[in-house]
Formats: C-alpha cells, sequence, structure tokens
C-alpha cells in the first residue's frame, strides 16, 4: 500500500469514523481542522482528505475500531510506516499479533509477522514491543537478521 491508496481508505471512513464517536459534521470538521463543507465533500467522496487531515484523523482516532479494523494495526504506526520513518529502535507495545497477523520467520528474540488485512510486516519481541514495520519482506528479514545478531 502506498500513500495515495492510504489517504483513500482514511478518506471513505471519515463518515464511518465521525459516526462512530457521534460528533456532529461541525464538531468533526472543527476536530480535523476542516471547513464544514470540506468534511461534506470527503464524507459523499467527492473529494478525498489530504495527507495532513489523514494524519491528524489517525492520531486523534486512533482507537477507532473502524480505523483498526480497515488498517488492521494502530493507525500512528502505520502512518509512520508510509511516511517511511526507519528505524530500529522500541516502538509501541503490540498485542502479540494474536489478531490480523501471520508469523512468518523467527529468529533469536524476534518475530517477524504479516498483517492480514494491508500485508504490511513487523517485526516485534518476545515481549510484544514493536521495532520495525515495512511493506517489505526483503527489507523486513534483513532487518530481522540484524536484529538477531545485535542481541
Amino acid at each position: 500500500m502506498n500513500k495515495s491508496d492510504f489517504i483513500q481508505l482514511v478518506s471513505k471512513q471519515v463518515k464511518t469514523v465521525r459516526l462512530e464517536r457521534q460528533y456532529s459534521q461541525e464538531e468533526m470538521a472543527d476536530i480535523l481542522g476542516l471547513s464544514k463543507k470540506t468534511l461534506i465533500q470527503i464524507e459523499k467522496e467527492r473529494t478525498i482528505a489530504n495527507w495532513s487531515t489523514v494524519v491528524t484523523l489517525c492520531a486523534l482516532f486512533n482507537d477507532s475500531e473502524i480505523l483498526l479494523s480497515e488498517i488492521g494495526d494502530d493507525p500512528v504506526e502505520f502512518v509512520r510506516l508510509i511516511a517511511k520513518d526507519v528505524s530500529y529502535e522500541p516502538k509501541s507495545k503490540t498485542l502479540g499479533g494474536r489478531v490480523w497477523w501471520k508469523q512468518t520467520a523467527t529468529e533469536g528474540d524476534y518475530v517477524l509477522q504479516q498483517n492480514l488485512i494491508s500485508g504490511h510486516y513487523r517485526i516485534s519481541d518476545r515481549q510484544n514491543v514493536r521495532w520495525h514495520s515495512s511493506f517489505d519482506v526483503e527489507e523486513a528479514t534483513l532487518v530481522l537478521a540484524k536484529l538477531a545478531q545485535d542481541v
């Protein structure tokens, strides 16, 4: 999934997220920093949200069941992945991959998992702390080996 696909995906969920939280259009527009007219255009799928709006929605509604089920992962982490924030340091604690994840490899204290919805990969440790995310299985496999070697 690329940035454009992600924007399309999230744009289609703006209204559903608003209704999930029981916000009026005026309230949601204010929260997202949009005019009500722009919000209506996005909700009616006449236009798509811009990157800033998508990032804001994911950050402010990162616990939304709608976003979690559409993305299959923490929305903020997914934004980082799309934005190419590459680092090999501990990030957020995961739920261990029992939902939406398939284990594809294990090395040392680390496990490589693939998301069943989006297809992206993540590496987490035995304490279920996420260390890396990527769409590229080869890159993820190399990072898995590097992390296991550095232990």
